[in-house]
């Protein structure tokens, strides 16, 4: 089978860590009998920069026709002053939203090469594997009424509605407890069901899900301030956290922070399977940014957006070995004591972009035979 493969650059060291992961699926074309074909599409500013629109038609019917997308970042500082709708990050939510990617899946795994890199004593975050299951297409993103108006005493007043139904809290779910499963079998459920109706909600629908059809795995519920809290506490507590859309964009950017680099870090963003063909949509993306401020210098991380396609292997295309050996790969670098930047150490090998690539490519080398 050749699988086809949407690169989607976009903007700041977007470019740069696809084209880095590029090489990496050359690799396994070469190696592990992996067939695919690629096709880049504008996403972001240079697609408002090129095309008037940061979300064209043509990428997002393209994005519907692959296999999977391998997404860079969206946005910067240049972009700041356009009118909402014509923001870099808009064409990221058009993505999520048509390709009907309700389930974000995102790890937040500390390799042991790297807990004196955390924030955290290593003691805290040595052996640290967390999965936050972020939903991502309801929730006050996508919300209406969304809009700003001007009230008769002349101040503005911004409105964005948080809007949850019980099947957009079900599906989520269940992805939660399906992923448990596989891993340490216990969900926390995160919201804030004390101050927000829509948390009332999702603390019902979840507790129904899990006693009807999931009652094997252990289920806990936490407000989600506290679930912030008790990542910089005790973060092993968790195995999987269960959330919505907003407090999930917090919540993992947080956990990500706990492995001693935002640059480390991948990310899957799903649909629902097609019954009939078994197709799913899917995009993966590093959950760095764009990084402007060292955009096309050779610095940046490449292997959030590496572990991305590792992810895509496993979630995608069903390559669960490809993807072990990737990661082991990457757990392989760091051991050797390579760096970049984002995660330098005293007594460690600093490489840039393209560098730690190679050591990566090296890895894969020595652990095929």
């Amino acid at each position: 089978m050749t699988y086809k493969i949407l690169l989607t650059p976009g903007d700041g060291i977007g470019p740069e860590v696809i084209e880095q992961t590029g090489r990496v699926l050359g690799w396994f074309a070469q190696n592990r009998n992996f067939a695919f074909e690629t096709e880049s599409a504008p996403i972001g500013g240079i697609a408002y920069e090129t095309l008037g629109t940061p979300e064209p038609d043509s990428t997002i019917e393209k994005a519907k026709a692959a296999d999977a997308v391998l997404f860079g970042a969206v946005g910067g500082p240049k972009w700041d002053k356009l009118p909402f709708h014509q923001k870099p990050e808009r064409g990221l939510l058009r993505l999520r939203k048509d390709l009907e990617l309700f389930a974000n899946l995102r790890p937040a795994l500390c390799f042991d090469a790297l807990k004196d890199a955390s924030s955290l004593k290593p003691e805290i975050v040595a052996g640290l594997d967390i999965l936050i299951v972020r939903e991502l297409t309801g929730g006050v993103y996508f919300g209406e009424p969304k809009e700003t108006t001007t009230l008769p005493d002349g101040q503005k007043r911004a409105v964005d509605t948080q809007v949850y139904t019980t099947s957009e809290i079900e599906r989520i779910a269940r992805v939660a407890f399906e992923l448990a499963r596989l891993r340490g079998n216990k969900v926390a459920s995160a919201e804030k069901s004390n101050v927000m109706v829509t948390g009332v909600l999702w603390r019902e629908v979840v507790t129904k899900v899990h006693a009807e059809e999931f009652p094997d795995v252990q289920l806990s519920h936490v407000l989600a301030d506290n679930c912030a809290m008790q990542l910089v506490r005790n973060p092993k507590q968790y195995d999987v956290i269960v959330t919505d859309n907003l407090f999930g964009d917090v919540l993992s950017d947080e956990a990500a922070q706990l492995t001693g680099s935002i640059g480390m870090l991948p990310s899957a963003s799903l649909g629902a399977k097609d019954p009939a063909s078994g197709k799913q949509a899917a995009l993966y993306e590093p959950i760095h940014g764009s990084a402007p401020d060292i955009a096309g210098q050779g610095l940046a991380n490449p292997i959030a957006c590496i572990l991305s396609f590792a992810m895509c292997l496993r979630y995608s295309f069903g390559r669960v070995e490809d993807a072990t050996l990737l990661e082991r790969a990457v757990d392989k670098v760091l051991s050797e004591g390579f760096r970049t930047a984002d995660i330098m150490q005293p007594g460690m090998t600093k490489l840039g972009t393209a560098a730690m690539t190679d050591r990566v490519l090296m890895a894969l080398d020595a652990l095929k035979a």
